[in-house]
């Protein structure tokens, strides 16, 4: 009994720092830093959840956009950020691919930064102008047999998931296509729509708004399932390529060592912003996401899989950062 007794009088010594920490939190104005340039589906959602996150923390919650070397100098600010729970990341699924698109980066981002939530997914969509011939996703694969090389498609840039999406369609259906990488989801849209290339592949985000417009029609989706939005549209799997399915993601990260107790508040915070009803109506609407809001337990082993399927692809076909 006394050991007990012992043991956990030395716990609660321990411990007391850090819950002294976590009830005297937030200390002044919240960060959360997006490692893009504002306009995209990153920035949106950052930018949805902050005026609750402000109202349920009684601070300012300010979105900083700390764009370039695909994610990484946004990502590198937090990850060297001190751990007192003013300096949040949240981004995109292009995180799982940075430590194999750029091996030298200075910092780890599973061992610099500790997961917190993952918001959730939309589906990657290849979609094309509609006077285009292609109606299903074996009428592309059928052109690209026909002229190898030749049927061009738009991607938000070299390594990022959507591009590595269509590598492991090509691989998976001995077809070569041309890939013309942009800087941005709107820009690869634009050229689309104006025919400068034959098709586009994007988040369901970045596409959404350009079908509902008839500007752009959807041939296949990556998901493990039909979007509501695009019930007609069928997934890859339906269209016979078993395993083949890519969602786009968002996640929120914190410097490592940020205490647990901050984190958890953060979380809770964060889970509450976006179960509020105006809130999850644009996710699930305008950013066509299926909303997870899963905690680190979630997120941790999920990075961890995004790693190894998509960073495994990045060497495996010798991919380089633009």
């Amino acid at each position: 009994m006394i050991r007990i007794t012992r043991r956990a009088t030395l716990g609660a010594i321990l411990a007391a720092p850090a819950i002294a920490s976590a009830q005297s939190w937030p200390s002044g104005s919240i960060r959360i830093v997006v490692p893009f340039a504002p306009g995209g589906s990153t920035d949106a959602v950052a930018r949805l959840a902050a005026p609750g996150l402000s109202q349920r923390l009684g601070v300012p919650v300010v979105v900083e956009n700390r764009s370039g070397a695909a994610g990484s100098l946004g990502t590198q600010v937090v990850a060297t950020a001190r751990p007192d729970g003013q300096t949040w990341l949240l981004t995109f699924d292009s995180h799982a691919t940075l430590p194999a698109l750029l091996p030298n980066l200075p910092f780890n981002i599973t061992r610099d930064l500790d997961p917190v939530m993952l918001i959730g997914g939309a589906p990657y969509v290849i979609a094309t102008r509609p006077d285009k011939p292609y109606q299903t996703l074996a009428d592309i694969v059928t052109a690209a047999r026909a002229r190898p090389e030749a049927i061009s498609y738009g991607s938000t840039g070299n390594g990022t998931i959507g591009h590595l999406t269509m590598i492991l369609l090509g691989s998976r259906a001995n077809v070569r296509m041309a890939h013309v990488p942009y800087r941005g989801g709107g820009l690869a849209v634009n050229d689309t729509v104006a025919g400068h290339v034959e098709m586009m592949i994007g988040s369901a985000a970045v596409v959404a708004p350009h079908i509902a417009g008839g500007t752009l029609r959807p041939v296949v989706q990556f998901g493990p399932e039909r979007l509501p939005a695009l019930a007609q549209v069928p997934t890859a799997v339906e269209g016979g390529f078993q395993g083949l399915e890519a969602e786009a993601w968002w996640g929120v990260f914190a410097p490592h060592g940020t205490p647990d107790a901050i984190q958890a508040r953060m979380y809770a915070a964060l889970k509450e912003s976006f179960q509020e009803e105006r809130v999850n109506r644009t996710m699930t609407e305008t950013q066509q996401a299926r909303v997870v809001l899963g905690d680190k337990s979630v997120l941790g082993p999920f990075l961890d899989r995004q790693i190894a399927q998509w960073g495994g692809l990045v060497r495996e076909f010798r991919i380089q950062a633009d």
